[in-house]
């Protein structure tokens, strides 16, 4: 069940970057490593109704009706044009040291959460991944299922939590350049713009 082959292709994916890396490494680097840690989890918590749709069995029914999986994508696609324009007019300067407040926690988890739930490939790629490590033989099939998506979700959160903590390492570097800040906020809102026109168009 929990092989080498398993540990080594979720590492991979989880490595691969997309939504939830591009907001993580955005936070990291704009709001500071607690931030990230908030921005890690949400997007971890995000993954929850993918894995469980999958183990239920109801990622099929997006495989199977066009119409499910328009609607959900194009809300994810909404969502992550909604990002693109927040942070291009975000003109908010960054401050090294300001940490979240509890609300501004709160918010970050929701969004980041809001960012993978609305990502109906990821039900379509749980349906295809994990049941090729459950032993066919299994006796409790999906207790094996469960196993493997709570190691996946702690790789995720791990990952993620990497991913900002490197991001916010080259903060000072940058913190005192207004033009790069300038920059580095088009970048974000550019790669959230390029992810939601990628995720409208995409077919299933």
């Amino acid at each position: 069940m929990i092989t080498p082959d398993f540990l080594i292709t979720s590492l991979i994916v989880v490595l691969i970057p997309g939504t939830g890396v591009a907001f993580t490494v955005s936070t990291g680097l704009l709001l500071g490593k607690r931030a990230s840690i908030f921005a890690a989890l949400g997007c971890t918590a995000g993954i929850v109704p993918h894995l469980l749709a999958t183990v239920l069995g109801l990622a099929a029914i997006f495989h199977m009706s066009a119409m499910a999986f328009q609607v959900l994508k194009y809300a994810g696609a909404a969502y992550l044009l909604y990002l693109a324009y927040a942070t291009w007019r975000d003109k908010q300067a960054l401050a090294v040291d300001r940490a979240p407040i509890r609300a501004d926690a709160r918010g970050l988890v929701i969004k980041a959460f809001l960012l993978n739930i609305l990502n109906p490939k990821l039900s379509i790629f749980f349906l295809a991944f994990l049941p090729q490590f459950v032993a066919p033989d299994a006796a409790a099939p999906l207790h094996q299922l469960l196993t493997l998506s709570a190691i996946f979700m702690l790789m995720t959160f791990a990952v993620f939590v990497v991913y900002g903590f490197l991001a916010n390492g080259f903060r000072k570097a940058v913190i005192n350049s207004p033009r790069v800040q300038s920059w580095l906020r088009r970048g974000f809102a550019a790669a959230y713009a390029g992810l939601g026109a990628h995720l409208a168009l995409a077919e299933r």
